[in-house]
């Protein structure tokens, strides 16, 4: 259970909403309202609400917020920005205080756990629950210096929890006043999360955090010493294939194998990752099927084809062994000329790449792969190449929400894991730094305006957009500080080495602080979690299957 680090944030909140009232107690005349007019039930009928509404996975007077169906976007359309936002390791969490509760929602954009703050609330006592309910499923305490707590906790149907939250009972206050009450979906509260979480993150050092955050490139089909050195030395939290590295396909998953066992002593499994978009860009070795580019299927524009498209990419990753898929592209190419993208991108349309984007996301996400959306914020107005130059995109952010952030924008509503921002400059918005190492990108446009809160990586960093007009391994600090998860570093362990050295040395003169540093690796062990990978040995597939499976759906 995640009591500990869910019983943490009550004594926060609590003391927002303590101090709120105090201060202006006339405020929510909106609230009040309905203060005033539930006020007029008695003990037992607001409990008998309260337990009603729970069973539906609500709050009395919210009954449109209901848990694990409501998404972030429904929410913040309804009730727009909220008073306070959160994050603790179990997810993001934030205040309505006129209305007088509190969400909390996963790196998926659901809403898992809403509370109640109503003033009516504090008609209730310890006794009338016990009464009433009767004795509770279970029962929680949680002590800091700032709260002594009781949690008294009811387990309904369809994996729903109901909890009344207040002070601990003592010898001179043996019958204390509910302060708040929280219904959670069951199923968010497991030992991928919260409490948990946070030891498996304190058991860390700061050298295996650090791995984590980068995914490296590798010379050669083979378990080189190099590579031995990234696993066992540096805990390198994941690795991008190139052609170089894939001969074939037990080659392949003898490789995956090996570093499998060579990783069997770090805390966390590894991301294998490679460029399978279709089209020209498809790095798996063999004859696997023809599968046709971005521009096809958007031509063909057809959301189904497109699920199905996703779920043939998913299917030949895993043949491989390999657990992550750069795809899909998300780009708009708004600009013929563009030498980068063009056939990569589904159309110029952006609901079209929106939806057919999507569903090809959805389809890899099928097969337990884990698909990483890109360029953000959009590639497609570039007129050079960002693995030789640095491309240049005079467009302000409004212009970018018009057109570019669309699909970027409809993923993450639609639950994308990760993201991977462009070595782009946009002057009017950042004219220091290009987007893959820019704050008000990453984090003021990304996170805090588009609300996503998955896995952020860059771009490969060894690309000519960052080496020649930066410092490769302080453009790395620059993107952590910016809020990257992932550094990628795809080309030459030698860089891959001093990258991850600059991190630690930049932690250890408080450059980056190791809360940062956290916060990232927070979002990496969900990721890995959510879709359970680990060190398993994996078994080479039947590739004749798929390329049956794969031409079958290329010829309807």
């Amino acid at each position: 259970m995640l009591i500990i680090c869910t019983s943490v944030y009550f004594a926060v909140k609590d003391k927002v909403f303590q101090d709120s009232s105090k201060s202006n107690p006339n405020k929510n005349t909106n609230h009040q309202t309905e203060t005033n007019h539930s006020s007029q039930l008695s003990t037992e009928e607001i409990l008998n609400n309260i337990l009603s509404s729970a069973k539906q996975g609500e709050i009395p007077n919210q009954k449109n917020i209901q848990v694990g169906n409501t998404s972030l976007k429904e929410l913040t359309e309804q009730f727009g920005e909220s008073t306070q936002k959160d994050q603790v390791a179990n997810g993001t969490y934030l205040t309505y205080q006129k209305q007088g509760f509190t969400v909390g929602y996963d790196h998926q954009n659901r809403i898992y756990e809403v509370r109640s703050y109503d003033s009516n609330l504090q008609q209730i006592h310890y006794d009338d629950i016990m009464k009433q309910l009767k004795k509770p499923s279970k029962v929680k305490y949680y002590k800091d210096q700032q709260v002594d707590q009781i949690i008294l906790v009811y387990e309904l149907p369809n994996q729903i929890e109901l909890k009344f939250i207040l002070p601990r009972p003592t010898s001179e206050n043996n019958n204390p006043t509910l302060h708040h009450t929280s219904v959670s979906m069951i199923d968010e509260l497991t030992p991928s999360t919260g409490a948990k979480l946070d030891q498996l993150l304190n058991a860390m050092t700061l050298q295996e955090k650090i791995g984590q955050m980068i995914i490296s490139g590798f010379y050669g089909p083979n378990y080189s010493n190099s590579l031995k050195e990234l696993v066992e030395q540096y805990h390198i939290g994941g690795f991008i294939f190139y052609n170089e590295n894939l001969t074939n396909n037990s080659q392949t998953v003898k490789l995956v194998n090996t570093i499998k066992a060579a990783n069997k002593n770090n805390h966390l499994p590894i991301l294998f990752g490679v460029d399978q978009e279709g089209g020209r860009v498809s790095r798996l070795p063999g004859n696997l099927g023809q599968i046709p580019s971005n521009e096809i299927i958007g031509k063909k524009n057809n959301g189904q084809f497109s699920f199905e498209i996703g779920q043939i990419l998913g299917e030949q990753l895993q043949a491989f062994g390999l657990n992550m898929d750069f795809a899909p592209v998300l780009d708009v190419n708004s600009n013929p000329k563009n030498p980068v993208i063009g056939d990569r991108s589904f159309s110029n349309n952006p609901k079209t790449v929106s939806n057919l984007g999507i569903q090809t996301m959805k389809g890899i996400q099928s097969e337990k792969i884990i698909p990483v959306v890109k360029h953000f914020p959009g590639h497609g107005d570039t007129s050079v190449d960002s693995h030789l130059e640095l491309p240049v995109v005079n467009k302000s952010y409004t212009d970018l929400k018009s057109l570019e952030l669309i699909p970027f924008k409809d993923a993450i509503n639609q639950n994308a894991d990760a993201v991977m921002v462009a070595h782009i400059l946009l002057p009017k918005i950042d004219p220091k730094y290009p987007a893959s190492m820019s704050k008000m990108i990453i984090t003021s446009m990304l996170r805090d305006d588009l609300k996503y809160n998955g896995v952020v990586m860059t771009d490969d960093m060894t690309m000519d957009a960052i080496g020649k007009n930066y410092n490769l391994e302080k453009a790395a600090v620059t993107s952590i500080l910016a809020g990257s998860d992932i550094i990628m570093v795809a080309h030459d362990p030698n860089k891959v080495k001093a990258v991850y050295k600059e991190i630690e040395t930049a932690v250890k003169n408080k450059t980056i602080s190791e809360e940062r540093i956290n916060e990232s690796v927070k979002r990496i062990i969900l990721l890995k979690q959510k879709y359970k990978l680990d060190n398993n040995q994996v078994k080479p597939a039947d590739l004749q299957k798929l390329v049956e499976k794969t031409n079958k759906l290329l010829n309807k």
